[in-house]
């Protein structure tokens, strides 16, 4: 049993359980999935303004989504920490080899690269650049592109909404261009 939760389920598990959810969020309320508008339905909650964008009924519009907010922190907390695996992850030999070649990252014993992902490398004036304006951008693109990848993705594609489809082209686009071009290009 605490194999099964400490490794990765197999796709054909793991993708038909989240397709369920937009049936379920259709069926219980008539519900979008999406995880962006949590920012604007905190905000809405927490902080008061006189901004007509976050006057509304947030606990009508929003407070499940914050509901699901919460318990993606406490799962991602339970995962990450609790059901952790010690065991190194598994990378093809052409992955570790790229990795290794073309852009130096040599440690591959966590889950993340360390030469990458840690307090040293974000204390730098590049890795507090790449932050905040990774940051400003995702927030900046999921208000233009009307959602984020979650709510494009299985919410948008689900119903068939071409906007949904050009953002998540869009997202795929992006990726690449970070994975090819700009990630290679700042390590």
């Amino acid at each position: 049993m605490i194999e099964l939760l400490t490794q990765p389920w197999p796709w054909y598990v793991a993708g038909p359980l989240i397709g369920l959810i937009i049936p379920l969020l259709l069926i219980f309320g008539n519900k979008t999935f999406g995880f962006s508008s949590n920012f604007r339905h905190f905000c809405a909650a927490c902080i008061p303004t006189n901004l007509t964008f976050f006057k509304y009924n947030w606990k009508k519009e929003g407070g499940w989504n914050l509901i699901f907010l919460v318990g993606t922190i406490i799962g991602g907390f339970i995962g990450g920490f609790l059901l952790m695996n010690p065991e190194p992850i598994v990378l093809s030999q052409g992955t570790v080899q790229t990795l290794s070649t073309e852009m130096g990252i040599t440690d591959f014993t966590g889950f993340v690269p360390s030469e990458i992902f840690n307090w040293e490398t974000l204390a730098t004036p590049t890795g507090i650049i790449v932050l905040a304006l990774g940051g400003f951008l995702i927030g900046f693109g999921t208000r233009y592109a009307g959602g984020c990848t979650s709510g494009h993705a299985i919410s948008g594609l689900a119903n068939l909404q071409l906007a949904s489809l050009i953002a998540v082209i869009g997202f795929f686009i992006g990726g690449l261009l970070m994975t090819y071009i700009i990630l290679p290009a700042l390590l």
